[in-house]
């Protein structure tokens, strides 16, 4: 299937000194990290954002995809970041922040830092438990796109969830959270105050098992879900070079 207008990835080259990986969420694309990719460039760092496999055409494809899909094509870029910089981040949003945190945990102090915005590990619906079930014989439900404040905003994502995507999600969140001791990276965690998708007591779990010392936490006021195209994206791109210009200042430190 052709990829959706707006939906495909997208890489700036900048400085050979530190780049950024960007992941994207469920059911979304690279169209929603873009605004933040740009800003990173801007700064001069080199940046790649990849379309997840399943995703940015028609949702029925996303039920012939699972997580390790979608985890291999953000591992697949990273280790090119790895031969092309110095210094690598690794940033997310939703199911992109998930995958940011497993590669963390993968790969260690070879990811000098990660930034999560609205993450997920777990949800508390009570019909999340009927995944396994569902997804053998119901294809779709309503999507979760478009939780954005700020008019005029849209997110280009799927209008329906494929369950069976879905359901390999879930399985994602339970070996994410199962190791999130084995993050110890510089952590910028930023969480909407009123998101409708992921729930609050995500952010808590993840800050409550991760094992980073050095963590930030920041609460987005005037934002949903997709913060990274609401009224807070400003302060996401801003804190998000703050953060990074500030672990490699305490790497050269630590270097010298």
């Amino acid at each position: 299937m052709a990829v959706l207008a707006g939906a495909e990835p997208f890489a700036h080259t900048g400085s050979t000194e530190a780049g950024f990986l960007l992941c994207h969420g469920f059911t979304g694309t690279p169209a929603s990290m873009r605004p933040w990719g740009d800003h990173l460039a801007e700064a001069g760092y080199t940046v790649r954002c990849p379309l997840l496999p399943g995703h940015g055409t028609r949702w029925q494809d996303m039920n012939r995809t699972g997580w390790e899909d979608w985890y291999g094509a953000v591992r697949e870029e990273l280790l090119a970041l790895f031969a092309t910089c110095e210094t690598v981040f690794v940033a997310g949003m939703s199911m992109g922040g998930t995958l940011t945190l497993r590669l963390a945990e993968e790969f260690g102090e070879r990811i000098a830092g990660i930034v999560l915005v609205n993450p997920s590990v777990l949800t508390l619906r009570w019909d999340a438990k009927l995944l396994p079930v569902l997804s053998r014989i119901l294809p779709s439900v309503p999507g979760v796109a478009n939780d954005i404040a700020k008019p005029g905003e849209t997110e280009l994502a799927y209008s329906r969830t494929p369950v069976r995507a879905a359901a390999s999600l879930a399985k994602l969140w339970k070996v994410t959270r199962a190791d999130l001791g084995k993050v110890t990276q510089p952590v910028l965690l930023l969480h909407s105050a009123v998101d409708h998708i992921v729930e609050p007591v995500n952010s808590q779990v993840i800050l409550d098992g991760i094992g980073s010392e050095d963590v930030t936490e920041v609460v987005l006021e005037n934002s949903f879900h997709v913060a990274t195209q609401d009224h807070d994206a400003g302060l996401i791109f801003t804190r998000t070079v703050d953060f990074a210009r500030s672990v490699r200042r305490a790497g050269q430190v630590d270097a010298g």
